[in-house]
Parts: structure tokens; C-alpha cells; sequence
């Protein structure tokens, strides 16, 4: 919600309830110049004096912004306006009140601001790219210096970007698990099959949608509605030539910003040898076929459609941001990956 100097109000915080006493506030730190962070509905008699009538507590972080609080203001809204991914993070709490206000602001392949120290720049940096990544707001907490599993500095991050897609092909266990899975990393997860028998609601409660659909028409339905980029994941869990090669088809021909991060196919490996020579049949080249992950998933000794849906998630989390899949303690140098990292 924008208060204008002139008074005007742009936008909406909670539909009305807590409106009229944001606007005071808001006038207030206009004119003194020092951010709040407000908590309303912390008591009953509290909800009702603000008109927190639906109950609940409603936190309130307000700042006055100006070109010289907020120099990269313009920037900011033209990545906005042109749909350009980028997360803005902003301290809202700390024991020391000169940092509230203090910002970043994180795109994918650059950074600009200051928190105050590196530690801290670096923390949220890493943390803003996961949720940027996956189109995620959320409030992270640390020490007042940065330290993980601590409290103290709380750091609002707002992503300006929509939810990366996971498409599940095939309407079995293993989907079910992977819906599960990928909703709880921030998936749009849509499950498809051409089977309306077993694309219920019921079996698939995770799914963001439930498409009933041949995959490989489905696919190019997606695609020629620009639904497919380069953050989508396709997990082709049908392991049946009829389902599957039509839709690999698809998927491995697509080029540049339809290109998606991840194509998956499950099956053991005769069934991969089988399928890839059905797709070179179709006229696959070699560097088209070495797109896909096939067996799909990572070797983790996964057996139960759940621990099979972890392997698969780990294969894309480590495809995303270059990882080894090798474990940490075996491993040198930072935890944490950059696209760029070799």
C-alpha cells in the first residue's frame, strides 16, 4: 500500500481492516522519516479498536521512500514493468534501529546494496536466490550479525517473480510423491494423464492442477501458449512408449527461452535403451537425447514412490544450481553453488 505526500492511497493491505490505521502510521514515518514495524491484532480489544475484525495478527513494516532513501527505486520498477526477476530484500527488525530500511536488491546475476556487513550480505544473498528462484516471499531470520539458527535481524524478501512449473506426466504413486515434493519446494505442479480413471483430486491433493490429456498434446498446448521456459521441470513418469516418446519428442526439440531446466523420464535401463532408441527413430539427435535425465533421479538407493521423488528433486535442485550430488562431508570449499560454479 502506497500513501502518495499528497495523501492518496494506492493499493491494499488487508481488504479494509487495518487500512485506516496504516494510513496514520504511514503519515507519521513520512514526516519523521524513521521506518516501523507495526504489529496489529495482537489483542482482541486491539483487533477490534483497528477493525481486525477476522481475527488474526497482521505484521506492518512502513518506510518512507524517496530518491534518496531509495535510489534504485526506478530500476526496480522497470524489472517489474518488464517482467525481469528480482527480489527485493529489506531489513524490517534489528536491535540496532540503523538498519531498518537497509536493502538489497537481488537479481540472478547481479546484486546491488549493502546490508552493513558481509557476513549478512551473504547470508541473504544465498537465501533470496533460492526464493527468487521458486518466486517466493517470505521473512528470513538471523543474529543480529548474520548467524544461522538465531534471532535478532529480520529480513523481508519480496520476489517479483512468478512460481516455477513441474509437470508431472503419468498418474501413479511415484507422481503422487513428486506432486508432494514439488509443491513443498514452490512448484506449480501440474500432474497429466490421458487416463481420467486415476486423475482424481483425491490422489493427487498436492497438485496445482489435474489435466486429463494426451502429455504430448498437452505439451505442445503449453508451449504455444508460452508457458514453457527455461525454470520448467518435466518429469515423464508414464514409462510406456506410447505416453512417453511422443512427449520426449516434444520436449527435447525445444530451443532457447522454451528450453526447460529439466527433462526426466522414469524406467530401468533396459527401458532407457529401448526409449532412446525409439527417439532416435524419430529423428533425436545425440546432444537433443543428452538433455534427458534417464533413469530419472539420483542414485540414493531410493525404493518407495517417496524416496524415489526425493532422488528426482534432488536431481533437479542439483541441475538448477550446478551441484555434485556427492556429499558435503567428502567435499572442499562452499556449500553453497552459483549457476556459474563449475
Amino acid at each position: 500500500m502506497f500513501v502518495a505526500p499528497d495523501g492518496t492511497v494506492s493499493g491494499s493491505l488487508s481488504g479494509g481492516c487495518v487500512e485506516g490505521a496504516v494510513y496514520e502510521l504511514a503519515q507519521e514515518v513520512a514526516a519523521d522519516g524513521t521506518p516501523v514495524l507495526r504489529r496489529y491484532g495482537f489483542t482482541d480489544e486491539e483487533a477490534f479498536e483497528v477493525g481486525l475484525t477476522c481475527g488474526g495478527i497482521i505484521d506492518v513494516f512502513v518506510e518512507p521512500v524517496s530518491s534518496a532513501r531509495f535510489p534504485r527505486f526506478d530500476d526496480l520498477a522497470g524489472d517489474i514493468i518488464d517482467n525481469r526477476p528480482v527480489a527485493v530484500a529489506t531489513v524490517i527488525e534489528h536491535p540496532d534501529p540503523d538498519w531498518l530500511g537497509r536493502r538489497l536488491i537481488v537479481r540472478a546475476d547481479d546484486v546491488q546494496g549493502d546490508l552493513g556487513l558481509a557476513r549478512v550480505n551473504d547470508a541473504v544473498v544465498d537465501d533470496a536466490l533460492g526464493l527468487l528462484e521458486g518466486g517466493t516471499t517470505a521473512v528470513l531470520t538471523y543474529g543480529p550479525e548474520g548467524e544461522r539458527m538465531n534471532t535478532g535481524l529480520s529480513v523481508f524478501v519480496a520476489s517479483h517473480q512468478t512460481r516455477p512449473r513441474m509437470i508431472v506426466f503419468g498418474a501413479i504413486d511415484f507422481a503422487a510423491a513428486l506432486a508432494r515434493q514439488g509443491a513443498m519446494l514452490g512448484f506449480h505442479v501440474t500432474v497429466c494423464d490421458a487416463r481420467p480413471l486415476f486423475m482424481t483430486r483425491a490422489r493427487f491433493p498436492m497438485a496445482d492442477e489435474i489435466v486429463v490429456a494426451w502429455p504430448h498434446h498437452y505439451l505442445k498446448e503449453q508451449i504455444g501458449e508460452g508457458r514453457i521456459d527455461g525454470r520448467t521441470a518435466l518429469c515423464v513418469l508414464t514409462h510406456d512408449p506410447k505416453f512417453d516418446v511422443p512427449v520426449l519428442d516434444v520436449a527435447l526439440r525445444l530451443e532457447g527461452s522454451q528450453r526447460p531446466a529439466y527433462v526426466g523420464a522414469m524406467g530401468s535401463r533396459s527401458t532407457h535403451d529401448s526409449r532412446v532408441a525409439r527417439l532416435e527413430e524419430v529423428g533425436l539427435t545425440t546432444e537433443q537425447l543428452g538433455r534427458l535425465s534417464s533413469p530419472i533421479g539420483l542414485d540414493l538407493g531410493a525404493r518407495t514412490p517417496e524416496e524415489t521423488a526425493v532422488s528426482i528433486i534432488a536431481e533437479i535442485i542439483a541441475q538448477r544450481w550446478n551441484g555434485t550430488g556427492d556429499r558435503l562431508s567428502d567435499m572442499p570449499g562452499r556449500v553453497h553453488h552459483d549457476r556459474s560454479d563449475a
